[in-house]
């Protein structure tokens, strides 16, 4: 979306929520009486992910509640600007530590800790009656994962853009899946967000790291490479979408 003049948040904001409600809409993130909980690190794509879901209940035929969950990662102080931010834009939300296992010791690897974030995030999440749980993904992460996953796993897949969980009483949806990275930008510096905490010491460091440069690379040829690998990755996916 072109333009020099400063950009209308809420202007923006309905023009992304063509690619949000085309992601529900597919994937049937959303239904009528859901508590959704937006995991908020405090990045553009989750704060982005809260305004847009929150801005959508003004025309969605579904009826849902809101609420944020943010994981104090482990070894890194309180972000305070994140939490100050949230209260007074007056969303609910919960703040919890990620508590090392017992045993493990920092830095964990990137597996270890997503992992131990997403149980952190499923245990707040029931304990505020939320049934959905909406992570920030935004295209270009599910276009990275499936060159990821094709170079060290060998399979071509990506984030599941839904997953159900314990028989279908939790439900993990990512409803910027099929939103564009530079978009969120744009929108998020519109919005004024607070300022992103401290990345994580090991970011630099990662296969994912790794795979964002050699897309950076590859789309200097051809502006299509992530499009090509988001469009594998989802029919890469099996029919029920148990990919992660």
């Amino acid at each position: 979306m072109a333009g020099g003049a400063a950009a209308d948040p809420r202007r923006l904001g309905f023009w992304l929520l063509k690619d949000v409600n085309r992601a529900v809409r597919e994937y049937g993130m959303i239904e009528d009486g859901d508590r959704v909980a937006v995991a908020v690190s405090g990045g553009k794509d989750s704060l982005s992910l809260l305004r847009l879901l929150d801005l959508r209940r003004e025309s969605a035929k579904e009826r849902y509640a809101l609420a944020a969950i943010h994981v104090l990662p482990a070894g890194l102080p309180v972000h305070q600007p994140l939490l100050d931010w949230l209260s007074g834009s007056g969303y609910e939300y919960t703040a919890v530590p990620m508590d090392l296992p017992e045993g493990e010791a920092l830095p964990l690897n990137c597996h270890r800790c997503t992992w131990n974030r997403r149980l952190v995030l499923f245990e707040a999440a029931q304990r505020l009656g939320c049934n959905v749980v909406a992570f920030g993904h935004h295209a270009d992460d599910l276009a990275q994962t499936t060159l990821l996953n094709l170079l060290f796993h060998g399979k071509v897949e990506t984030m599941s853009p839904r997953r159900e969980f314990f028989g279908g009483a939790l439900r993990l949806v990512r409803p910027l899946c099929f939103t564009a990275e530079k978009d969120i930008r744009r929108f998020a510096r519109a919005c004024g967000f607070p300022p992103p905490p401290a990345k994580c010491p090991q970011e630099d460091h990662s296969q994912r790291a790794l795979v964002r440069e050699i897309l950076r690379i590859a789309e200097k040829s051809s502006r299509s490479v992530q499009a090509n690998l988001l469009r594998a990755g989802l029919q890469g996916l099996p029919p029920d979408f148990e990919s992660d």
